[in-house]
Formats: structure tokens, sequence, C-alpha cells
């Protein structure tokens, strides 16, 4: 049996690709199939079958495109009520993969309709679970993302009651050395605090992990809601469009404009793509700064609303085919109004700032922190800053006031870039800064 992991460091997203005997089954696949089709020609190998442990939130999902290319078959809960084609998959089910099995336990927590994998090798030993959302190295699944997306809602409360049974009665009665393979690893916002590792067994999560140690149901409850990271805007329309299932990968992002130059039309939002030294020198005036990097998806997803349309803005070619595909794996490649390249004819810049102006004088600015709750819980950097996290400035950006100079700061730079572009959008009559990577100067004085 081969078991091979594919991980989307942007996401912290791992499916998996199991092989036997020439016969193949995906599991928790990410939109652009090709990686899986590549992989089953280098093992001679048929895909049969692709499973999805739960509707995604936080990336579009490849199943229907892998199921109407290659013709397998998609197996999901019944509780999950996905309108594509497919065979329920839940308690006492087995999909055989030649001399090996693949056995499904529900395990709600995460989602109503959560599911792990257990696979039987052809000896009859269990040796391998998948978890998908259920169970992460260091960690459990978040159980607040299902109050209001999918055909079963449920309050955070219950989910987080169902976890402990779902970890208690099932997961942790598993064999110690079963080789767990989560669906996300550390930076994924579907938990709180993963470990680096991108596997694990049954027996070290009994060991290390904070949701199995020994705590009643109230005490398991409460330890899991507390601290949980924010939602993005687009996690409820991801789960909504893995029901149903996404339209192809390639066809889609091949429909999305690209153009050299273009006259921006007034009330479309604009995502500049480019480094912030860059952007900073010239852009176009009200456009956000949302660089290309390791978390692009996430911060459109968070900053942007899954109806909205949008200009992106890049700086090269290569650059700006990089994050149409971003875009799409989270569903958003058909909200680009056009995919340009910068032109160079845009002239707003960014103001310029000394963050040395700001030691011993930050009663002459309005400062505001961007960071997220969770940091900013654990203690603010300036005491009379205005707290209003990244994916939530948008709405709040009328209650900074407008009778000073505002200067922006996040914890490294990435998102005050974002932010100070947000802010200046709105307010005109005062000269907004970006602390950029300073802030470091500012924290390590303390």
């Amino acid at each position: 049996m081969i078991v091979h992991q594919f991980y989307d460091k942007g996401l912290a997203h791992a499916s998996y690709a199991v092989v036997r005997n020439g016969r193949m089954i995906v599991i928790d696949p990410a939109r652009d199939p090709q990686p899986y089709y590549d992989f089953a020609d280098t093992h001679n190998a048929t895909i049969l079958g692709v499973v999805e442990t739960h509707p995604h939130a936080d990336f579009i999902s490849s199943h229907l495109e892998i199921h109407e290319t290659t013709g397998a078959v998609i197996y999901a809960s019944k509780l999950a009520g996905g309108t594509y084609p497919h065979e329920t998959f839940d308690d006492g089910d087995v999909v055989q993969l030649d001399d090996i099995k693949l056995k499904a336990i529900n395990t709600p927590g995460h989602s109503p309709d959560s599911i792990c994998i257990l696979v039987e090798d052809e000896t009859g030993k269990d040796t391998t679970i998948f978890t998908g959302d259920t169970l992460f190295a260091g960690d459990v699944g978040r159980p607040d993302l299902r109050e209001s997306a999918g055909n079963i809602t449920a309050k955070k409360e219950e989910l987080a009651r169902q976890m402990y049974h779902s970890t208690r009665e099932k997961l942790m009665k598993l064999p110690k050395d079963i080789t767990v393979f989560p669906a996300h690893g550390p930076g994924s916002l579907c938990g709180k605090s993963m470990s680096p590792d991108l596997q694990t067994t049954i027996g070290k999560e009994l060991r290390e992990n904070y949701a199995l140690q020994l705590m009643d149901e109230l005490q398991f409850v409460n330890t899991l809601l507390a601290d949980q990271p924010f939602m993005p805007k687009y996690f409820g329309y991801d789960v909504e469009l893995n029901k149903t299932g996404a339209p192809k990968f390639a066809e889609s992002i091949n429909k999305v404009l690209k153009a050299d130059t273009v006259t921006l039309e007034k009330g479309i939002l604009v995502i500049d793509t480019r480094p912030n030294e860059l952007y900073k020198n010239g852009h176009a005036a009200g456009s956000i700064n949302l660089q290309n990097g390791e978390k692009f998806e996430t911060w459109l997803g968070s900053v942007v609303g899954p109806d909205e349309v949008f200009y992106l803005i890049s700086a090269t070619d290569e650059e700006r085919d990089a994050v149409i595909r971003k875009a799409a794996k989270i569903g958003y490649e058909k909200n680009i109004k056009a995919a340009l390249l910068f032109s160079g004819d845009e002239k707003t810049v960014t103001a310029t700032f000394n963050p040395e102006a700001l030691h011993g004088n930050e009663e002459n600015y309005t400062i505001v922190d961007v960071r997220n709750w969770a940091e900013i819980n654990s203690g603010k950097i300036f005491t009379n800053a205005l707290t209003i996290p990244l994916p939530e400035l948008r709405e709040r950006v009328n209650e900074i006031p407008a009778d000073k100079p505002i200067v922006v700061h996040c914890a490294a730079g990435y998102r005050s870039a974002a932010a100070t572009g947000i802010v200046s959008a709105a307010i005109k009559n005062v000269p907004v800064y970006d602390l950029s990577e300073s802030i470091k100067d500012f924290t390590q004085t303390q």
C-alpha cells in the first residue's frame, strides 16, 4: 500500500492518495486535480474513488471534477447533503481497494457530517486513519464553522459536545500505533494550536494533544471554544459550493479576463498583489495591497466577500497567473473582473513615515492595531491603540477618528500594508501611515 500526502502550504491543507495494486483512492482533494492525475500516471494506477471527509470551509475540492473526468465514485457521509453524484459512506460502510479496506467512522464535532477513514491492510490489521478536520497533530477541529452554513447547522456548543464524544468514544479507543493523517497542518484556521507535524499517531496524540487529556465534557467544551481564530468571509460560501461541486479548475481560470491595461470602473474593489515597496511607490487610488505570498488566498477571502467583484493587479504575467490560481483555490476566480498588469500610470503613493516620530509621541497619532484578537488579547503594543483586526476593518473603518494622523500596525507588516490601503481609501483629510516592519523595533523594546 502506498499513502502519499499532497501538501498545500498556502492553505495548510493536506490531501492524500492511497494506492494498492494499481487502484487509487483520493481523499479530500484540492481544487486543482492535476497532481492526483499525475500521481496516478506515475504509479500506473486508476483512480477509482474520491472520499470527502466533510464539506470543506477553507478550500474548494475537486471531487466533482475528478468524478466527471475519471468516473471515480465520490464517497461522503449521508449527512453532508451533497447534491453531486455520490455513494454514502458512514459507520459500517467499507470501500474495498483490492485487498485493503477503507472503513468509515462518523466523527461529528468539527462539523455535523464529519467522517474519518480507517484503513485495514491486507493482513486484516488497522494501520492508518485519515481524520479530516476531526483530529490534527496537537489539536482537534474548531466547532464554530457550521452555525449558519451547510444543510445541517449546529451551534458551536453542541458540536463541541459531539467532538468530546467522537474523540473519547471512537478515536481514543483505537490502537496507539495507528498513523494519523489529518487534513490540515499549522497555520490552518480550522484549528487553533496545531503542531508542526503533518502526520502523527494515536499514541502521540493521547500523550500530547491538549484536547485528548483527562477532563469532563463541560471543561472540554469550554477549552475547545476558547481563543478560536477568526473566521474568513469565504468559509460559508465554500461549504455551500463544496456541497454541489465546483466547475472544472482549468476551464474556470481560463475564463478570467487578462489585460495589460483597462479603465478601472468606479466602485469596484482593486486588489494590488505586488510587493509592498512597489505598491508604496505608485498604485491605483483606493486599492488594497494584498501581497502575493504564502497566505494570499486566506487574506483575500478574509478581506473580500464571496459576492464581491474585484480587479487583480500584478507585476508580471507569472505572478498574475499565480494569484488567479490562488483565488480559484477558494472559489474566487468568478469574482475577478479582470486580472491586470501594473501599467505604471497609477500615481497614488503611500505617505512616508519616520518611525522615530512615534517614540514618546503616541498621543499625537491615532494608532490602529489590525492584528487578530488572540494577538491583541495577549497584549497591546501601544496602550491607547484602537483595535480593529484586518478581517473586520472594511466594515469598521468609520470607527477611526480623523482628527490627527493615523498609524497602522500589525505584527510584521503584511496586514498593515493591506490595512493602510483600506483606511486611506476611507479617510482622505489626514495622512495614513504604515508602520510596516518597523513595528518590530517597538516590540523588541518592551
